[in-house]
């Protein structure tokens, strides 16, 4: 009888200690994510493509530059733990972090900073953002932990360019397999790539910094919006940083199991157009199609009222944004008057190239109704990214395309002789280059407001509104951007709540 008591005293605490154990394990605060994205990257080297997706994946998770871009894009130290400038405003001297090492376990130093430097800049140099590196004369390792930059001349934002996807630092051992096989410094590591499907990154257990909260992060790739909101309404992601089912957002919104943070991007969402190619190099057609456009129909058809109008490629959340909206107001008879004046009275017909996003497809129908009024006929070209990037942006094969352009603080790309664009003005290149010779700020504004006026006068683009960022992420998810001052899924900083 003893023993059968004792037995029975054991069963009974262990019913009684079993749920609270459950309890305690079902509440405790995850260590993994789920991070739902559009676009799948073509790979995975910031320092040798133009896809967002790129960045999105391996900025600040991966690898890391000298400097880094904050959540509020503030410019912050990054492999640099400090600089110091010259009083002419020419030479940057380094100071790096010691102890670093990479993914593979070989060490950091100045030598990589000089390898990746001279990398971006050289005559052959694939990097998309090639001229941020332009202005640079000289690196010069000064020590092992020491790098000294001679710029040709004075570069106001020569910091926060060193702080982009673009230019992050990485080991001349590795730099050739970064495409499949990504190896940086930062608090993650690359894991498995499922293509079309997933990928996952692993906690870096011996990086430099403070360690991340989450295990692992997989990304998986969801580009149809009804799928995105499936997926999340099922759980089966727990975060969309750039949410693409804009129209479900009321019903997200009401969900408590959610947060909907609606914040602002850099991205200037543009009717991208071949400046060189008839009849596009005549102004009045730019002008015409610039008339035609309502933009503000086209927010309310294609991102169901999420987005700002814009007159020009400059975000309107910073301080030297010019509102040049009302320049070119929708009128349809002063748009067909310009047409005819160009010798198309009776309009003409071109392409409409729309990649992937739904802002693209959506967007493209609409602005193909609204040019359609005034005479001009588009036919209308889905294509893929793997299509667009070596045909319309490499290639330049392209009338029409509509895009957004998700590059911070990005206007000096019409400088660009090369650019997709094939926009050419002497006065723009002017301005541009005194804005990079300049660091007074009330000056700089000055000069990022005139740069906007030029290629709004010659309606270089349709500019059609800026992309706002939609975020939904599970309501215990904390250290999420609401704003995307570069193009990032930063989770260094994300935890989960108990």
């Amino acid at each position: 009888m003893r023993t059968l008591k004792k037995l029975l005293a054991v069963a009974l605490m262990t019913t009684a200690i079993a749920p609270a154990t459950m309890v305690g394990a079902a509440f405790a605060a995850k260590t993994s994510l789920i991070m739902g994205m559009v676009l799948e990257p073509p790979h995975l080297d910031p320092t040798a493509g133009a896809p967002a997706a790129i960045d999105e994946v391996v900025y600040a998770n991966v690898f890391e530059g000298l400097t880094r871009i904050g959540s509020k894009g503030e410019v912050l130290p990054g492999l640099a733990e400090s600089w110091d400038i010259s009083e002419d405003g020419k030479t940057y001297t380094f100071k790096l972090r010691t102890g670093v090492k990479y993914h593979d376990g070989s060490a950091f130093d100045a030598e990589d900073v000089k390898f990746s430097l001279d990398r971006a800049r050289a005559e052959g140099s694939t990097n998309a953002q090639k001229a941020l590196f332009a202005g640079i004369d000289s690196v010069t390792v000064k020590d092992a932990s020491t790098v000294e930059v001679q710029l040709k001349s004075p570069a106001g934002n020569f910091l926060f360019n060193m702080g982009w996807g673009d230019a992050v630092i990485v080991a001349p051992e590795t730099a050739d397999g970064n495409k499949a096989n990504p190896v940086g410094t930062g608090p993650f590591k690359f894991g498995s790539w499922v293509k079309g499907a997933t990928l996952n990154l692993v906690k870096n257990d011996d990086y430099w910094g403070t360690p991340v909260a989450l295990e692992k992060a997989t990304f998986r790739f969801i580009s149809d919006p009804a799928a995105a909101l499936s997926a999340m309404l099922a759980g089966d992601v727990d975060a969309f940083a750039n949410f693409p089912a804009p129209e479900t957002i009321p019903q997200l919104r009401a969900d408590p199991r959610f947060n909907v943070v609606i914040g602002s991007t850099e991205g200037e969402t543009i009717l991208s157009t071949n400046n060189t190619k008839p009849p596009f190099n005549d102004v009045r057609v730019r002008q015409a199609i610039a008339h035609a456009i309502d933009r503000q129909a086209i927010i309310d058809g294609a991102m169901f009222g999420l987005g700002t109008p814009i007159g020009t490629h400059f975000a309107p959340h910073h301080p030297a944004y010019v509102d040049l909206v009302g320049q070119y107001p929708l009128d349809l008879e002063g748009a067909k008057k310009l047409l005819a004046d160009a010798g198309y009275p009776n309009g003409f017909k071109a392409t409409l190239k729309l990649p992937p996003p739904s802002y693209a497809r959506r967007g493209g129908e609409i602005v193909a109704s609204q040019l359609r009024k005034i005479g001009i006929e588009l036919e209308i070209i889905p294509v893929e990214w793997g299509v667009w990037v070596p045909e319309v942006f490499k290639a330049k094969d392209y009338d029409l395309t509509i895009v957004s352009h998700t590059e911070p603080m990005d206007i000096g790309i019409y400088a660009r002789d090369d650019y997709y664009f094939n926009y050419n003005s002497d006065a723009f290149k002017a301005t541009i280059t005194k804005l990079n010779e300049t660091t007074g700020e009330a000056d700089r504004y000055a000069l990022m407001a005139e740069a906007q006026k030029i290629i709004t006068n010659d309606a270089v683009n349709g500019f059609m509104f800026q992309l706002a960022k939609a975020g939904v992420w599970n309501a215990k998810i904390n250290g999420l951007w609401e704003n995307s001052p570069v193009q990032a899924n930063d989770l260094t900083g994300v935890s989960w709540s108990d």
